[in-house]
């Protein structure tokens, strides 16, 4: 059934359809709508569900830790700070291999307090175990939080997910969106069954002490689970499209890429505005593309090297900043072409930080670079009096 929904209710209704038995969240710009609503649903008696309150991020991830601790299926969502404010709980909730499923709203960081989108609250994550998904528009973020309770859920897996969606530009933007059938769901995803949880009758442990001799084979674990998903997620996918007749998910996506000399790789919404402009550049003879980074984490290095290999020119545009270095996803496509003979020329292009717009103009300027010099670290679109000014104070 198609709607037009705001991105934080189509996130909500892909939650109701896939029954958590406890949701708990603590509202934080602009991730607050998507948890309303799931109030809403369970006030109303639509969902069966507890909705924990709670005075803090930390403590909503604590409930839900609890929750899938003792085998039931469970949801939070959270943005920038709220998202810190967790990572104590967000570590855990891996190590512990309990099969979460989050939303993250990506916000930026503060200071200076800022409450638009990029991407340095999830990118913060990235190293934690969790499975991070970025999705292009709301079809997507609907469909990535059904996929991610069954990647999550899988014996061969058990960690958790993190889908992230731009704040306000998805969240709460408008746009038509295909609710699936309850009974569709239900067939493609069967109710959580784990088998181990705290359970009186068979006690065990969860999250005990590791010392020396063993901590470092519980890394290699989820390192190992990690690698299997790279496996599993393209599997979901096509038994997702099997099912409900979309083809969304995967590892990558990308878009006129067969003769492309040059290109761009991209997560979230700003992979729609690329596209335009690949197609309006496409229109004038110009060969280019781009690749959609859909799984961040694990990162899928085989499948962007078949992607990207042969393209003589690549622009990695990203919306986080890892400081004193470069560009987090320019540091892992570089080491992807590392050792590879005649690689491409990699530029690294920081954007839209804080919110600030990336227009088409502003991507079809990143092409015109990648003509120019390689740089690691171009910071895009700044205010040089501004920048000044800084400096002078």
């Amino acid at each position: 059934m198609k709607k037009f929904l705001e991105g934080s209710r189509a996130v909500a209704e892909a939650i109701k359809l896939c029954k958590p038995g406890v949701i708990s969240a603590y509202p934080i710009t602009p991730q607050t709508h998507i948890v309303e609503n799931l109030a809403q649903f369970v006030a109303d008696g639509e969902l069966n569900s507890q909705f924990v309150n709670v005075e803090s991020e930390h403590s909503a991830a604590s409930v839900v830790l609890g929750a899938i601790a003792t085998g039931v299926r469970a949801f939070t969502a959270t943005s920038s700070q709220g998202l810190l404010l967790m990572g104590e709980v967000i570590y855990n909730i891996a190590g512990m291999r309990l099969p979460l499923v989050l939303t993250c709203a990506n916000r930026a960081v503060s200071a200076p307090i800022n409450i638009w989108n990029d991407h340095q609250d999830s990118v913060a994550m990235r190293d934690s175990g969790w499975i991070q998904f970025y999705a292009e528009n709301n079809q997507e973020a609907l469909d990535f939080h059904i996929q991610a309770y069954k990647l999550a859920e899988d014996k061969q897996i058990m960690l958790p997910v993190m889908v992230c969606m731009d704040g306000y530009i998805l969240t709460h933007g408008y746009e038509p969106v295909d609710i699936p059938e309850q009974e569709k769901v239900e067939q493609f995803l069967p109710p959580y069954n784990t088998s181990y949880k705290l359970d009186p009758s068979h006690p065990i442990t969860m999250g005990h002490l590791a010392d020396p001799a063993c901590y470092m084979e519980t890394r290699v674990d989820i390192q190992n689970a990690l690698s299997r998903a790279l496996k599993l997620i393209p599997q979901i996918a096509k038994d997702f499209k099997h099912t409900f007749g979309r083809d969304t998910g995967g590892l990558v996506e990308s878009y006129r890429l067969e003769d492309a000399q040059y290109a761009l790789i991209a997560q979230g919404s700003l992979v729609g505005t690329i596209k335009e402009v690949v197609d309006n550049l496409r229109e004038k003879g110009k060969k280019v593309g781009v690749l959609k980074l859909i799984t961040y984490r694990p990162l899928p290095v085989e499948v962007i090297h078949q992607a990207l290999k042969g393209i003589p020119n690549i622009g990695v545009v990203e919306k986080a900043i890892s400081l004193g270095a470069s560009g987090p996803l320019f540091t892992d496509i570089k080491a992807i072409f590392q050792n590879k003979t005649e690689g491409p020329k990699i530029n690294g292009f920081v954007a839209g930080l804080g919110g600030r717009d990336i227009t088409r103009e502003t991507i079809a300027e990143l092409f015109i670079k990648l003509e120019g010099p390689q740089k690691d670290l171009e910071f895009i679109d700044i205010q040089k009096e501004l920048l000044d000014e800084f400096i002078r104070f």
